[in-house]
């Protein structure tokens, strides 16, 4: 019992104690920060990799087509081990290609288009929860499809484009006439229009010309830029430079002989992943159209299988293995086609611990330090406890245990402070961002309207293991010291 006395009352009076437990609170708080951030944009990456790829991925080796997708889908259906973990498939078709937007802001840049069935696509995942339109959302079917609002933006643009045409032929002709007369007959106003993208029929002949596009579902770092905080904003202003019913012009390849074709597209959605990569890239098409397109029609990429159990991701890839690997087909998990990335997220994990870690044992060397001090500052009262009956065993408890409830009390605190402020993490930065003036979680990079944390509870405990040991280990030393002095030499020499 004398122990614990002994050791509380060290901890309560002495003001170097509170140095320590100080140490090890900022230690044990800094890791699990760290940590829930860290795996909180982890798991966000993850999500976003496996609901973009699927479970499993059957694609043409060295990225070409393989044709009858759906002789290939009907084949892993009359499997009957297969039918019984596939839960959905689709066939998609990507390629490269060259952007050119006609939005309000000029756009053109490199792009990734794939061609999907849109109702096949959602049934897989990782399309239907990304779209903008409520519509869309609702019924997925619909997404390449232009609403009310998408097709009048889209007959004005044909209507404004058609005034200067008409502009542009009567000044053509009255060149080198002898008065000419800029005053041209206003072009007709732009028809509201009906439910579907068909004109009226009571429209005129200018609105008959038009050749109405297929729909693109444009990814929503394409169609937008945030610009950041200034004097003039205090808040990241987001700006649109594709909106719905917009023209894009898509330039891809053809063939065999990559023979460039391109086509007109109207923009009827938008997907946002918070991906930067992937947003900013992606964009989607109806198969069937990007097939003639590519003048590929019943050629595919890939097929993407949604499995009822992920557990059993590896037998159902070995059985497809053994069907698709004879006819040139590679098999795989998302996880294995991500291998690299998902690798070099753990090991930046594992190595920014060990790195973070460091903070911990420097509050070890402080207590290292300080029961080193207090060793020799309390030498009488060693001798004394020893005089009085205490053995050597017990002088180096009161030393260990009070290692222990500095490791205990730190660590305690730390978890609570940390805790704090992964839960307040997003109203911090904003603070600390209107006090320096400078953005400090760039939303434009991932467009995450927060930043993302992810408390596993293991990696906090693991965290306060790790420094109330590191406690205990550093309060060794003094404590040995302490238990090998002799009485009567240490009350000799005070």
């Amino acid at each position: 019992m004398y122990k614990l006395l002994l050791c509380w009352r060290y901890l309560r009076t002495r003001y170097l104690a509170m140095v320590c437990i100080v140490s090890v609170m900022l230690g044990v708080a800094t890791l699990i920060v760290v940590n829930s951030v860290m795996g909180g944009f982890s798991t966000k990456l993850k999500q976003r990799l496996h609901g973009l790829l699927s479970d499993v991925v059957i694609e043409a080796q060295n990225g070409g087509t393989f044709d009858d997708p759906e002789g290939k889908m009907t084949r892993i259906r009359s499997d009957p081990f297969l039918a019984e973990h596939v839960e959905a498939m689709t066939p998609v078709h990507e390629t490269f290609a060259m952007l050119i937007g006609e939005g309000p802001v000029p756009n053109t840049r490199p792009v990734h288009i794939i061609g999907i069935d849109p109702k096949g696509r959602a049934l897989v995942g990782g399309f239907q929860e990304f779209l903008q339109s409520k519509r869309n959302r609702a019924d997925p079917s619909r997404a390449f499809e232009p609403d009310d609002e998408a097709q009048r933006r889209y007959w004005n643009e044909q209507w404004l484009r058609d005034q200067d045409r008409r502009q542009a032929e009567a000044i053509e002709a009255m060149e080198g006439a002898p008065a000419p007369d800029l005053d041209l007959p206003p072009a007709p106003p732009p028809p509201r229009p009906s439910g579907d993208a068909k004109p009226p029929p009571d429209a005129p002949e200018w609105h008959m010309r038009p050749h109405v596009p297929q729909g693109a579902v444009v990814g929503y770092a394409i169609a937008h830029y945030r610009r950041p905080r200034g004097p003039d904003r205090p808040e990241p202003e987001e700006v649109t430079t594709i909106e719905r019913g917009n023209s894009i012009v898509l330039t891809t390849v053809k063939g065999k002989k990559l023979t460039p074709v391109y086509d007109r597209f109207i923009v009827t959605d938008y997907v946002k992943t918070e991906m930067s990569e992937y947003d900013s890239n992606y964009i989607f098409l109806p198969l069937d159209h990007l097939q003639r397109l590519r003048g590929m029609e019943g050629r595919v990429t890939s097929i993407l299988v949604k499995l009822k159990d992920y557990s059993e991701a590896k037998e159902v890839v070995r059985r497809l293995q053994g069907i698709f690997e004879p006819q040139g087909l590679d098999v795989k998990t998302w996880e294995e086609k991500q291998g690299p990335l998902l690798a070099a997220i753990s090991i930046e994990k594992g190595i920014l611990n060990v790195l973070l870690f460091m903070i911990v044992a420097v509050a070890g060397f402080g207590i290292l330090a300080i029961f080193t001090m207090i060793v020799v500052e309390k030498t009488r009262d060693i001798g004394i406890l020893k005089a009085l009956g205490a053995s050597n065993g017990g002088v180096m408890k009161i030393f260990l245990v009070y290692g222990l409830l500095l490791g205990v009390v730190g660590a305690a605190l730390g978890t609570a402070l940390g805790l704090a402020f992964t839960h307040n993490i997003n109203e911090i930065e904003k603070l600390l961002a209107k006090v320096t003036g400078q953005e400090i979680f760039d939303r434009s990079i991932y467009y995450f309207d927060r930043i993302p944390t992810d408390i596993q509870p293991t990696s906090v405990l693991l965290v306060n293991l790790g420094a109330i040991v590191v406690a205990v280990l550093f309060s060794v030393l003094p404590a040995l010291r302490a238990a090998r002095l002799h009485p009567v030499r240490a009350l000799r020499f005070e």
